[in-house]
């Protein structure tokens, strides 16, 4: 419990943009990155010459956060640009990626930030998937295999360990999570339990993580592969829950201190090509995982249970008809 305990009450950050080198020439896409998090790393990684992607339903909230960037930081030299997906609606994962690499050909970071969080029962994706392992599993999951091989491609040339994927999870994965980390039967026909469909697709980040990092070794793809916990911060994610942050608040922190777990994931030098599949806490620290939960994303045949790689399979299947 001590390990839950200190991300409850995180220490401070170990890796600020005071740390951060200038990221010029880099390309960073960021989902959700007009709000909370997301708005706050999207500033981090501008004000440091980035070219970075605010991928989102919301054009009109995407260029007013924009603005706002760009008026607050005139001196940067990077870009900002709006990406339309709609995470929820897998329709729309391939014209946003399609978007995207008609701009660029390269892609150093791709932030998996967006998320929505216990809405009313019953809610439900535009395929008909329960909307929780809809927008933050599987569209996220789609986006990454359209733009995988440009993440290769970027590896192929760029710093060893500096190109990577990260997926937000949640402390409520380790809180909550069933022994083995996920009941795929829970996933194929979710309960009618929005708390513990929300732990579900959070497990299910880890798990993604994890396979991905298995699948495309960062010793050969050059990808690496990181899932977190970014803290309690007070953001729209509580929409479906206003009382929360009220109720929470001795454990809940700014945005900007849990955008630095983000930082941490996406740019230090403590992840490398030899620990991709790592887990990360608040504010920005390498965490072992509940270790029921490893050994469900370890391969039956390393002696695990072989959840990771089911789920990643169910994935794949939910999402072929859109690839």
């Amino acid at each position: 419990m001590g390990g839950q305990w200190s991300q409850f009450f995180p220490p401070k950050p170990t890796y600020t943009e005071a740390d951060l080198a200038t990221q010029d020439g880099k390309v960073i896409l960021i989902t959700g990155g007009a709000s909370g998090i997301g708005l706050e790393i999207s500033t981090m990684l501008y004000r440091k010459n980035a070219r970075v992607y605010i991928a989102g339903r919301s054009e009109k909230n995407a260029r007013d956060a924009i603005q706002a960037i760009q008026a607050a930081n005139p001196s940067s030299t990077g870009t900002l640009d709006f990406l339309h997906v709609e995470l929820d609606d897998l329709r729309t994962i391939k014209s946003c990626a399609d978007a995207f690499k008609a701009k660029e050909s390269r892609l150093d970071l791709l932030f998996h930030n967006a998320g929505v969080s216990q809405p009313p029962l019953g809610s439900v994706s535009k395929q008909g998937v329960e909307l929780q392992l809809a927008t933050n599993c599987l569209g996220p999951f789609l986006l990454t295999q359209f733009l995988l091989p440009l993440l290769q491609q970027t590896a192929s040339s760029a710093a060893p360990g500096s190109v990577r994927v990260i997926w937000t999870s949640s402390q409520m994965a380790e809180l909550s999570a069933p022994k083995g980390g996920l009941i795929m039967d829970e996933i194929r026909s979710p309960p009618n339990d929005k708390g513990k469909n929300y732990t579900n697709s959070k497990t299910g980040n880890i798990f993604l993580s994890a396979e991905l990092a298995h699948r495309h070794p960062a010793s050969t793809s050059g990808i690496v592969s990181v899932s977190l916990n970014p803290g309690a911060a007070a953001t729209n994610l509580f929409r479906h829950t206003p009382l929360l942050p009220y109720l929470a608040w001795p454990l809940m922190y700014t945005a900007k201190l849990a955008a630095h777990t983000q930082l941490f994931a996406g740019l230090s030098p403590d992840i490398t090509v030899n620990n991709s599949g790592c887990y990360v806490v608040p504010f920005g620290r390498l965490a072992d995982l509940r270790q029921d939960i490893v050994e469900g994303a370890k391969r039956k045949e390393e002696g695990g249970l072989g959840l990771a790689g089911e789920f990643w399979d169910w994935c794949e299947e939910r999402t072929r008809d859109y690839m």
